[in-house]
């Protein structure tokens, strides 16, 4: 994983535990066959396009009612 790439998607997702999720969810995804949504040059991981995705903000997420509930 570049670390290049972690840090620029912290900054758009600071929670680490979040960020940690979002990534893993992203990553099977690839793994099942979607596509990526950012355009690379060089051939990346599945855990380096899905950093970028969230960096370039082609992901989003949103919290349920429980974790709503904990963050408030």
């Amino acid at each position: 994983m570049r670390d290049d790439y972690l840090q620029a998607a912290h900054l758009v997702i600071d929670d680490p535990m979040i960020l940690v999720n979002v990534v893993s969810r992203r990553v099977k995804q690839l793994r099942q066959g979607s596509r990526p949504l950012v355009v690379s040059l060089e051939k990346l991981s599945a855990e380096d396009t899905a950093l970028r995705e969230i960096a370039e903000g082609k992901i989003s997420y949103e919290l349920g009612p429980e974790a709503q509930h904990r963050r408030g």
